[in-house]
C-alpha cells in the first residue's frame, strides 16, 4: 500500500518528473516514488518527506547524472546539501 506524501514533498516530486526526458519519465516516476517510499516506511514515517525524495532521486539516478540532477533541485530551491550531498 502506498504511503501518503507531504503536500510540498509531492508538488516537488511532480515538479522534479516533469523535468525527467520523457522517455525515461514513467520508470523514473515509477521507481523514484517507490523508493521514497520505502525510505519512509523503514524510518518509521507515516508520510514521505522532502528527505525521502531526494534520498529516493539520489539513490535512483546513475551518478554520471547527477550534475543535471542538481540543476533541476536547485531551480526548484531545494538544497539538497543540507542531506549530505555535494555539489558535482
Amino acid at each position: 500500500m502506498p504511503i501518503p506524501w507531504k503536500k510540498e514533498t509531492k508538488e516537488h516530486f511532480d515538479q522534479m518528473i516533469e523535468k525527467t526526458p520523457v522517455f525515461i519519465r514513467a520508470i523514473a516516476k515509477e521507481k523514484v516514488s517507490k523508493r521514497a517510499e520505502a525510505l519512509a516506511s523503514e524510518a518509521g514515517r507515516g508520510e514521505v518527506i522532502e528527505k525521502d525524495m531526494i534520498d529516493a532521486f539520489f539513490k535512483e539516478t546513475p551518478g554520471g547524472f547527477w550534475g543535471p540532477l542538481q540543476v533541476d533541485l536547485e531551480s526548484l530551491n531545494i538544497d539538497y546539501t543540507q542531506y549530505g550531498y555535494q555539489r558535482v
